[in-house]
């Protein structure tokens, strides 16, 4: 018997498992690029104060961390909720920086610029896809 004998996949399964697979690059993609974005900043904040700049350098080893875990299935159950807080809490953080400040790192809300509404956007659609691996699926066990 040939590779015939084996029993094809349904297509209910592969559909599945190639959105998984697209919603982790996804997860995956915008993370190393949100940190990419914040490590390029963390220079331009330090000069600005050492706290500002360390949460800049905080955001990016979360993210950094967060593409790691979340590129493979099999790495860790719990790295889509933890990359998801992680998109979240920074989009958060934006946000609050333009609209009233941040305690202790930035006192006084500062303008909107296309570099930060380009990234937050980016992040809040790698939280949905992020939670979205958090649903259950058929081919899952």
């Amino acid at each position: 018997m040939g590779l015939s004998s084996a029993p094809p996949v349904p297509v209910e399964l592969r559909l599945t498992a190639f959105a998984d697979t697209v919603l982790r690059y996804v997860v995956t993609a915008v993370c190393a690029a949100s940190a990419g974005v914040h490590a390029a900043l963390i220079g331009p904040h330090l000069t600005e104060g050492l706290p500002i700049g360390l949460g800049f350098a905080a955001a990016t080893a979360a993210l950094a961390i967060a593409a790691f875990a979340v590129r493979q299935p099999r790495r860790d159950p719990w790295a889509p909720g933890v990359a998801a807080a992680v998109l979240c809490l920074i989009a958060v953080a934006y946000v609050l920086s333009r609209s009233s400040g941040i305690p202790l790192l930035i006192s006084h809300a500062e303008e909107l610029d296309p570099l930060g509404i380009a990234t937050t956007s980016a992040e809040i659609v790698g939280a949905v896809a992020s939670t979205a691996l958090l649903l259950p699926r058929k081919d899952r066990a």
